[in-house]
């Protein structure tokens, strides 16, 4: 009987080697030495048995501490230890070649994930919707136009022509996995036949070629509530694409985008606008009319007036989505100053001119300033 090499020395880690080094070195020995890389290699399937023994005592802190003191004599079964392929050692190296390779089902045990080619879950659709501020402000009914996949109607999404049924894979009589023994392992594989799905269909429908779904332009119509603005999202439920093998559709989701407006600027429910007005209207005080989004409002500019002054309409706003009541609307005004005069508008602006010079200079320098600067 051959004589069992030490478990530090085939792994090629120290004694005093941590648990990440011992779990790193045995990595890179099942990735060099694991027998899919090769194929009818005796020698490699004998280094990938005794790399993983080792890990599975060393992996373990009880077996490790036996081992450590007694030797190989420590982790027998006649030691009373659970053995080499103890419960714990064992799942560890699931496990790790799990992550390595991808196994489904190693060893016979849990872990699968089951078959491929089982009902899966359509996928969900976006469809981006461009829209004006005022719809956003009044919401719209919009019909959409979405291809899609749906489930073929002549075939009801089997994918088998009309009068036929899928068979059962014979090759691994409809699990989607074929099992084979390698060496003491036994390992689950994605069935070569039916690539997983786990049946075959005989004779394909020959309207969708045996895909059980088709791609069509389905016309869906959406409502869109007031009040929502760019990055809202609307969720559709069952309107995505048709699942695979009889699974449920997924779903649309309608991501709104409001375009920018020549007048408004939008923040939250709010509004922002500006107006100009006259250097008589500014000065006299005046009442002059301002653009909402749905009409037409009154606004009464008081006498004195200065550039930047902001008067608020209030309700003159957004609607607040899902609730009540509407954000304002705050108009800035700016007094414009005219680049060109006529004769009459020259004449009396010079009289204004020459009241204001003489009204300032009968009064004393700090009253001046006073004046000017209010």
């Amino acid at each position: 009987m051959a004589t069992k090499r030490d478990y530090y020395e085939v792994l090629g880690v120290s004694r005093g080697a941590t648990e990440a080094e011992i779990k790193s070195a045995y990595r890179k020995l099942a990735v060099r030495h694991h027998p899919d890389k090769n194929p009818g290699d005796a020698a490699a399937e004998e280094k990938f048995k005794e790399a993983a023994e080792a890990y599975s005592v060393l992996s373990d802190a009880d077996q490790r501490a036996r081992y450590d003191r007694f030797g190989h004599a420590g982790v027998s079964s006649g030691a009373g230890a659970q053995g080499s392929w103890g419960a714990q050692g064992f799942g560890g190296i699931e496990d790790i070649l799990g992550d390595l390779f991808g196994f489904g089902d190693v060893f016979g045990g849990g872990r699968g994930g089951g078959r491929r080619g089982a009902a899966q879950r359509g996928a969900d659709l976006r469809y981006d919707l461009e829209m004006t501020l005022e719809e956003a402000a009044e919401g719209m009914t919009a019909q959409l136009k979405v291809p899609r996949l749906e489930a073929c109607e002549a075939c009801k999404g089997s994918g088998a022509a009309p009068g036929t049924q899928p068979e059962n894979c014979p090759g691994c009589n409809g699990t989607g996995q074929v099992r084979y023994q390698q060496g003491f392992f036994s390992v689950a594989r994605t069935c070569g036949q039916c690539r997983g799905a786990g049946r075959v269909i005989r004779t394909p429908c020959e309207t969708c070629r045996g895909a059980g779904r088709i791609e069509r332009e389905k016309q869906i119509e959406v409502k869109i509530p007031a009040g929502v603005e760019t990055g809202s999202r609307l969720k559709l439920s069952g309107e995505g694409e048709a699942g695979a093998q009889g699974g449920p559709a997924g779903d649309l989701y309608v991501v709104i985008h409001v375009r920018e407006h020549d007048l408004f600027e939008r923040q939250g429910n709010n509004l922002y606008a500006s107006i100009p007005i006259t250097f008589a209207q500014a000065a006299l005080g005046a009442e002059t009319t301002v653009q909402t989004l749905d009409a037409q409002e009154a606004l009464k500019v008081p006498a004195g007036t200065q550039t930047g002054t902001v008067f608020r309409l209030k309700g003159h706003g957004m609607p607040v989505l899902g609730g009540r009541g509407r954000g304002d609307l705050f108009v800035a005004v700016t007094v414009i100053t005219p680049t060109t005069l006529t004769r009459e508008q020259r004449k009396l602006l010079e009289q204004l001119a020459q009241i204001e010079e003489t009204d300032l200079s009968d009064k004393g320098l700090m009253d001046k300033v006073r004046d000017i600067f209010g």
